[in-house]
């Protein structure tokens, strides 16, 4: 892609190498060098300037700034090409190229259903810098329900996504540790707001590492260190006419705001004052305006507010409104505008409809959010899950053991996230036996590749290695589309399928020393690796804290004398070499909770899962 700029600007070159592509996004209008068109900024092709090797992985990479940034795409030379224009520092980004491990495709332009637009848009990020992504988080008074962790594994999906398309991701899911709820609990137990939602705070991030969301690179701010920028932003409101105070309390004026309740949803909002019920529905709506408004700060009540949940500002003393919250911290971290914002479907409205009129009210109106993102519900039988229901289950009830863990991972990110989910029995049996299936794979892989050396691939008649690359090829497509991961899971077993049968067909030929394809199996091993950095599905389970002090209670006494009569004769059928007599002692070891790791030249080690 060729900025084109006024010709009385002196024409550059630049060496474009062939393993580079560089892509150019600012105020000029484009060249398409592939369809040979003149657009706006708004297209952005992934073009290659100079042809790189044959099916070469575009990725991108942030453009380097300052003193450290090359003025141009690469150094001069005898093989320049020349470009009419600025210097390749005025880039938006570079985009390098850099071979897959079967040098075959290319990535597909990442699709996102964007819930603004209502459609499904190509993803193009604002800036150079990072993919900046705000998700709401969690209120902080209970534990977190695994209806709760959908949306949390749904942004963490989302996040490798990103990563793996080659972007750099700046994200800030928040912490709400004031709030209504967490004033009533912290009186009923008689401790500190602080106390409590520090509390579910750790036990929070204990339960996102059990489910192996990233959290590197992701800040996770609390409301109450950020009470000043909410000030500032309800005193641009009131500056721009959007802000009012009754009786100490501040409100958003909705019927100033134009295109208020027609951003996310659709709602027939009526101009007068009390057609609407009020939106916090809570005791500070009689002292509104309108019904319509919202709370940006609740005044302190004596009686009612607690002295640790309450603060001295310039508008007041008091407490933050819910939605001014995220606006506040979205700002300071990630700016006016930002790429993504996730959440919830029901946090669609009220919540992200007043988001968007308080951050692009407070900033002259720009866009807030370009894209936002909602996952569906989780359901238990025919109701949403929710602690107002009393319905609800915490991960460590749900998934008392690793393995369950695992599988609830796999069930919530293997599903197509738009839809409504049915936490069921059922549902969770076949997530195990998916796991447990994918574990074998994977040992017998590990085997079959650490005892096989590296010998030429004579085994098989050398179809893996192609049916592998159209797979993840598929893959790709399928992550592309909208996290469309039901597809993705499908290409994942596609795989898998192909090494159980290339290690059926060795059995069954049941000739002296048939070799097995190992460039086949070598080839599912690395897929299985490449998908899994979006799965997340194949780690070991930390331990909480919580979850220590029951195993150190429960590692005072020896390890079952049948889980230790299991690991002896698995071991004689390895060394026996029946691999599926053994597989199948590992399995009913993992069924009563125990795993087994060989140790060369040692003792197997038996550990609880």
């Amino acid at each position: 892609v060729l900025p084109i700029y006024p010709s009385s600007l002196q024409a550059t070159s630049s060496v474009v190498p062939t393993n580079h592509a560089i892509a150019i996004r600012n105020t000029a209008e484009y060249f398409c060098r592939r369809c040979h068109r003149i657009s706006g900024p708004p297209v952005l092709h992934r073009m290659v300037l100079w042809k790189p090797a044959v099916g070469a992985r575009v990725r991108r990479v942030p453009y380097a700034s300052g003193s450290d940034a090359p003025a141009y795409a690469a150094p001069r030379g005898k093989n320049a090409f020349a470009v009419a224009g600025r210097p390749f520092d005025k880039a938006r980004e570079w985009v390098l190229s850099g071979a897959t491990r079967d040098g075959t495709r290319e990535l597909p332009p990442l699709v996102l259903y964007n819930s603004l637009t209502r459609n499904k848009d190509p993803f193009v990020p604002l800036s150079e810098s990072a993919v900046s992504m705000y998700t709401c988080g969690p209120t902080v008074y209970d534990h977190a329900h695994v209806g709760n962790f959908r949306a949390f594994l749904t942004y963490d999906v989302l996040k490798r996504a990103l990563l793996y398309f080659g972007y750099d991701v700046a994200h800030v899911c928040n912490l709400t540790d004031v709030d209504d709820k967490i004033i009533v609990r912290a009186d009923r137990e008689k401790i500190s707001v602080m106390e409590l939602t520090r509390r579910f705070e750790r036990l929070f991030m204990d339960d996102l590492d059990a489910l192996n969301v990233l959290r590197r690179e992701t800040r996770y701010p609390r409301a109450t260190e950020h009470i000043p920028e909410m000030v500032r932003m309800i005193q641009d409101l009131e500056a721009a006419g959007l802000a009012y105070e009754s009786n100490g309390s501040w409100y958003f004026r909705v019927g100033e705001k134009k295109g208020y309740g027609n951003r996310l949803v659709k709602l027939e909002v009526k101009a007068e004052a009390g057609a609407m019920p009020g939106l916090d529905d809570d005791e500070y709506d009689i002292e509104k305006d309108g019904a319509r408004d919202f709370a940006l700060w609740k005044a302190y009540k004596p009686g009612v507010d607690r002295e640790d949940a309450t603060w001295d500002t310039d508008i007041g003393r008091g407490r933050p409104g819910w939605h001014i919250e995220c606006s506040a911290m979205a700002k300071k971290y990630l700016g006016e505008s930002i790429d993504l914002h996730c959440g919830g479907i029901d946090l669609k409205f009220p919540h992200h409809e007043n988001e968007i009129a308080q951050s692009e009210g407070a900033n002259n109106e720009k866009p807030f959010s370009a894209f936002w993102l909602h996952n569906g519900f989780v359901n238990i039988g025919d109701e949403k899950m929710s602690k107002s229901k009393g319905n609800f289950l915490t991960l460590r009830t749900a998934c008392p053991k690793a393995l369950d863990v695992r599988a609830y991972r796999y069930l919530i990110v293997s599903s197509q996230y738009r839809t409504p989910l049915s936490f069921t029995t059922a549902a969770m049996d076949a997530a195990r036996a998916a796991i447990r299936r994918m574990d074998g794979a994977r040992a017998n892989l590990e085997r079959a590749l650490s005892q096989g050396g590296d010998p030429p691939p004579d085994g098989g008649d050398g179809s893996i290695s192609g049916a592998v690359g159209k797979a993840l090829e598929n893959f790709e497509k399928a992550v592309a589309d909208d996290l469309s991961m039901p597809r993705a899971a499908a290409s994942l077993f596609e795989v898998i399928k192909l090494a159980e049968g290339e290690f059926k067909r060795v059995k069954k030929e049941k000739g002296e020393g048939e070799p097995l394809d190992m460039a086949g199996l070598r080839a599912v091993y690395d897929a299985m690796e490449t998908m899994n950095q979006i799965f997340g599905i194949f780690y070991e389970v930390p331990v909480s804290e919580g979850a220590e002090e029951e195993e150190e209670a429960d590692e005072g006494g020896e390890v079952p004398e049948e889980v230790q009569e299991l690991v002896i004769s698995r071991t004689a059928a390895k060394t026996a070499k029946d691999w599926a007599l053994a597989d199948s002692y590992r399995d009913r070891l993992l069924e009563l909770g125990f795993s087994v790791k060989d140790v060369k030249g040692g003792d197997p080690i038996i550990s609880r899962v």
